[in-house]
């Protein structure tokens, strides 16, 4: 097959590897949006003596497993490989939302949000990993960029099961809902291939060889693995001379963009119900918001083409902090839906174009590193934004969870601003195209 027909090349394989990692993506994206989704119901009904910073902490314990899963992801994936631990994932945060569904007790719910979370957060980077190893030549950032719709397509998702489902049947039966992707497992088993690098790196060339054969792709190079002295090596690089105040600046940029992604995924529902809308309006805010970070990865990574990642991530940032604090006004229904609408489109697009910022601006040899940590740190942001909703909540200050996740979006604003302006006297290490990064 000819080298100048990259759509054509590996086409099947690609769209079996990426139809199944968008279903495995969906279920990730439906476990992570139904609580925020049903926490309006569990705080009214009081369910478990639920309290709003009870409901903070137990947003932030599914972050907190997020946290963990994708810090194990890399190490595990290297030991089992990538098809093995996206069917691990997906079969954990399965059970986890089995464990919610019969939980009694706040304590017992958590654990499942926890075990949740360890899922939900080995899944992603795992998938994204596949399907950039599957995707046709020169198609790697679109078809990343298309996973990534999944994920705010389980948040729709989440948004029409709590509707359907918590006033005629209860909220056990949305997490009940939640335990469906579990038969998803055997066909992930049956249908899945395993990673082509993978195979390559454990030395398993004529399984490699006959995978790539079959669906007429590109058998990778063997590359050399590092070390644990060479990836210790790389991390110290981000902090030689004045290089830590660059990773610093990037990632307090991303605890701030992810304490704004996921405060606002938990607390969107219920924050729209203190400015007084009614739980159908507060849901279907929901279903506009993923629609809105549906289209916005779609577009974000060719504005950043066009006006650099860097650019654009600051430009987002002030658009979703000004969204966000729009939302604290009670409005029409139509002016909050729009304002809804961009700042999903702004929000979601905006911290993937941090990731991008890094790895344009990293030498070679220590991007996957710096990346990778960026991630990491980001995270912890992830875990403190639905606790402090939770704790502004309960000290009666709900009016001010917009305001405070606002302040967040524009301290990265600030902070990405701030790097990419130390960077631009120099010239770019990167000497190839970076690698579009999307996973939250």
């Amino acid at each position: 097959m000819s080298p100048l027909a990259p759509s054509a090349r590996g086409s099947r394989l690609a769209l079996l590897v990426v139809g199944l990692c968008w279903l495995a993506v969906l279920f990730d994206g439906l476990d992570m949006f139904i609580y925020g989704s049903v926490l309006p119901h569990l705080l009214e009904t009081k369910t478990f003596g639920l309290t709003a910073d009870q409901a903070g902490d137990l947003g932030s314990y599914a972050t907190f497993g997020m946290l963990v899963g994708a810090l194990a992801a890399g190490t595990v994936a290297d030991r089992i490989g990538r098809r093995k631990l996206m069917i691990g994932c997906v079969t954990l945060f399965s059970l986890a939302s089995a464990i919610c569904a019969i939980s009694g007790s706040v304590a017992v719910f958590g654990l499942g949000r926890t075990l949740a979370g360890v899922g939900l957060g080995g899944l992603l980077p795992t998938a994204i990993s596949m399907v950039g190893d599957y995707a046709p030549r020169g198609r790697g950032a679109l078809v990343i960029g298309l996973l990534m719709t999944a994920h705010h397509a389980g948040g729709i998702l989440s948004a029409y099961v709590a509707r359907w489902l918590v006033d005629p049947v209860g909220w056990r039966a949305a997490f009940w809902v939640c335990v469906v992707p579990l038969v998803f497992a055997p066909v992930l088993v049956k249908l899945l291939p395993e990673s082509l690098s993978f195979l390559v790196a454990k030395g398993r060339t004529d399984e490699a060889r006959a995978l790539a054969d079959r669906y007429e792709v590109d058998l990778p190079a063997a590359t050399g693995r590092k070390t644990a002295a060479d990836r210790w090596d790389a991390l110290a690089s981000l902090f030689r001379g004045s290089e830590w105040i660059q990773t610093l600046l990037y990632w307090l940029a991303s605890f701030g963009g992810l304490l704004l992604v996921y405060g606002v995924a938990t607390w969107l529902p219920t924050l729209m119900r203190t400015q007084g809308y009614a739980l159908a309006s507060a849901l279907t805010f929901v279903v506009v918001f993923n629609l809105g970070g549906i289209v916005g990865m779609l577009v974000a990574g060719r504005a950043a083409d066009r006006f650099g990642a860097p650019r654009i991530s600051a430009i987002w940032f002030a658009l979703t902090a000004a969204g966000v604090f729009l939302l604290s006004v009670h409005m029409s229904m139509g002016v909050t839906t729009l304002i809804v609408f961009l700042t999903g489109v702004f929000l979601n697009s905006a911290q993937t174009m941090i990731y991008a910022t890094v790895s344009l601006r990293s030498a070679p040899d220590s991007r996957a590193t710096a990346v990778g940590w960026t991630s990491g740190m980001g995270r912890f942001g992830a875990v403190f934004g639905p606790w402090l909703g939770g704790r502004l909540l309960a000290a009666g200050h709900g009016d001010w969870g917009f305001t405070a996740f606002a302040l967040a979006g524009v301290s990265s604003m600030v902070f990405i601003g701030v790097a990419a302006l130390r960077t631009a006297r120099s010239a770019t290490p990167a000497t190839s195209d970076p690698e579009l990064v999307t996973a939250h």
